[in-house]
């Protein structure tokens, strides 16, 4: 599902191949994968063997028909993390991982990491038996790499041993899951519809003839995710939300005229782009459109539309915020032929 860029030959710290082993052998535990429910581990991955497991889960809504068909790529500067901290085992989940762990092939210093772990977590220092006595009062919580972000040694962010917290408690590191993570996730879920928009003439148009262009409210709305974290004391939720704020078209070629002159179509208060061409507008310019001033011969033009989306987030603890714009488009053939004239 994912793909890892580290080098093969990188030493990773202890806590990078403690997960690195667990995300490999796929233990059966009460993970989720991005999508899947509590009690189901995600055990696809990719060549690598290296999976997401996550508690968060995504609920996508949206306003109005139409299919959601592409991914948004941000506009500007936008930087999802690659790893965080979530809350991941109850005391007795852990100790079942850390058995699996330990009894499966030995990367090299083995001896030296299951020392260190069962000093850590089993011989007080600082837990205990795994923290047992305090069942059911928190839960441990380790890092989650999303592998396709994971650069350089964007690894060392997330570089905390696993570790404990109380229900009601603040984690003690910088990278915890919060609202903010969440709605950053679910920006990454984001589906939008398709942008191929409707032209008058439908099959071919004219050189110097206005091509009328738009669409239609009822395949144009917003679109919305919800990221949710909700396991032992921690239940925390962010929905982010895209709103299509214009249309820009380009015609596939320098010899054209756009409607308006800079090719963005305003996106009007009901979700509609342009105005649909109707008879007797044959004079008139389109709100949304382009004139071509030269024939694509026995080819066609691509003529390409893509909408920018406003990307806003409200968490369920009362935050709100915003995220860069994004941005989903595609490019369709325009034929375009010379104007026929007869003499007589």
């Amino acid at each position: 599902m994912h793909c890892v860029k580290y080098p093969r030959s990188l030493a990773l710290p202890s806590a990078v191949l403690f997960i690195s082993t667990l995300f490999t052998t796929g233990p059966a535990h009460a993970e989720t994968g991005f999508g899947g429910s509590r009690g189901e581990a995600d055990t696809s991955s990719d060549s690598s063997g290296r999976t997401i497991t996550s508690q968060v889960t995504f609920n996508t809504s949206k306003n109005g028909a139409g299919e959601s068909t592409g991914a948004l790529t941000p506009v500007g500067d936008y930087d999802p993390p690659a790893c965080w901290y979530e809350p991941k085992w109850t005391p007795e989940e852990y100790e079942k991982d850390f058995k699996q762990r330990w009894n499966v092939g030995h990367f090299s210093g083995a001896a030296q990491g299951y020392a260190a772990e069962k000093s850590r977590y089993i011989e007080g220092k600082p837990y205990k038996d795994f923290n047992k006595e305090k069942s059911g009062e928190g839960m441990f919580w380790g890092t989650v790499y999303d592998w396709d972000r994971l650069e350089g040694d964007d690894y060392l962010t997330c570089g905390q041993a696993d570790f404990w917290v109380d229900n009601g408690d603040d984690p003690p590191v910088e990278g915890a899951i919060d609202a903010e993570t969440l709605a950053k996730l679910a920006y990454n879920q984001l589906q939008v519809p398709d942008t191929a928009v409707t032209l008058a003439p439908e099959e071919a148009t004219k050189v110097n003839l206005p091509t009328w262009a738009w669409l239609d409210k009822a395949d144009f709305h917003e679109v919305s995710v919800t990221a949710s974290l909700n396991v032992g004391g921690w239940n925390l939720s962010a929905t982010t939300t895209a709103t299509p704020l214009s249309l820009k078209l380009e015609p596939g070629t320098a010899d054209a005229t756009m409607f308006p002159a800079s090719g963005e179509c305003t996106i009007s208060t009901d979700g509609s782009v342009g105005e649909p061409y109707a008879k007797g507008k044959s004079d008139e310019d389109p709100p949304c459109g382009v004139t071509y001033l030269r024939s694509s011969g026995q080819g066609t033009y691509d003529l390409k539309a893509t909408v920018t989306w406003e990307i806003t987030w409200e968490g369920s603890n009362g935050e709100t915020g915003s995220l860069p714009d994004g941005a989903f488009g595609n490019e369709q053939a325009v034929t375009v032929q010379e104007i026929q004239a007869v003499n007589r």
